[in-house]
């Protein structure tokens, strides 16, 4: 399966928790954020991806317990510039508040700081 047509799946049956996680995240509910979901990126498909930020959340079960293709895939989403986080589905499920806090404050450290106007009456 081609990877956009296997990313087209992915969205298309999401598990509970990346459903939930992705209500809040699509809802603009973290300061106007934008993040994009089943997203390609290189040889891979990520969960849920904030551009901007360099961000990427990672929706896991039980199947990702100290899985090396999940090691050898989050090192080179970082060689990329990528951070990459990591949630277990029931922490999802039961402290979804936790969890955007901890995204929330990612994508600030990782945001590029605003820069001046030139119209701002400098030079």
């Amino acid at each position: 399966m081609e990877q956009r047509e296997f990313a087209r799946h992915l969205r298309q049956s999401m598990t509970e928790s990346e459903s939930k996680l992705w209500r809040h995240l699509r809802a603009h509910r973290l300061n106007g954020e934008k993040f994009r979901r089943q997203q390609a990126i290189g040889p891979y498909v990520v969960d849920f991806v904030h551009f901007g930020a360099r961000l990427i959340i990672e929706a896991d079960g039980g199947q990702h317990h100290e899985a090396l293709h999940d090691a050898r895939r989050d090192a080179w989403l970082r060689a990329q510039g990528f951070e990459v986080i990591r949630f277990w589905n029931n922490e999802i499920m039961s402290n979804l508040d936790g969890v955007l806090v901890t995204v929330m404050a990612a994508v600030t450290e990782r945001s590029p700081l605003p820069r001046p106007s030139p119209a701002g009456g400098e030079g």
